[in-house]
């Protein structure tokens, strides 16, 4: 995953569902459509920091209700981190795609107060079929890895995306 991608860079958007954030003038790409209208990721204060052809950086800071009996964030918020950003990838084309399956390997743990960045990038798409990979770092200097998650999407037919 590199940073600098050729995704496109939009403002750190994590306001109510519904408000379009970085809409083009044309109207909202299709992830950015989805991402107005995602209350479960905005509402754990995740943020949209970039997306499109298939790629996607999401930012989410590790809060006190996010962290286990073990003092590290649980891995469910972070299995959702890595699934948002997935979600943005692969619906980035059109038309509306769902996840099929995904596996996770945590890595590292992640602590109250870290801010990761989970970047997700298309490695394959066959047909109605994508594969894309996501990896989460700690956004600090060493970039920690935290987890590594695989993603298999598909493409759902005879859906339309509604505005």
């Amino acid at each position: 995953m590199g940073r600098g991608s050729d995704t496109k860079p939009v403002e750190a958007h994590h306001g109510k569902a519904g408000d379009p954030g970085a809409a083009a003038a044309s109207g909202p790409s299709p992830e950015r459509a989805m991402w107005a209208r995602d209350a479960a990721s905005q509402g754990l204060g995740m943020e949209l920091l970039s997306s499109g052809d298939g790629a996607a950086r999401v930012r989410m800071t590790v809060t006190a209700a996010m962290v286990n009996g073990h003092g590290v964030a649980h891995g469910g918020f972070l299995f959702t981190l890595a699934d948002t950003a997935f979600a943005l990838a692969c619906n980035s084309r059109g038309p509306v795609t769902v996840g099929a399956g995904a596996d996770i390997d945590f890595l590292a743990p992640a602590f109250e107060g870290d801010v990761l960045v989970a970047e997700a990038a298309e490695r394959a798409r066959f047909g109605r079929s994508g594969l894309y990979d996501v990896r989460i770092e700690r956004d600090d200097p060493q970039h920690s890895i935290v987890v590594e998650f695989r993603g298999r999407s598909r493409v759902i037919r005879g859906v339309e995306e509604t505005a």
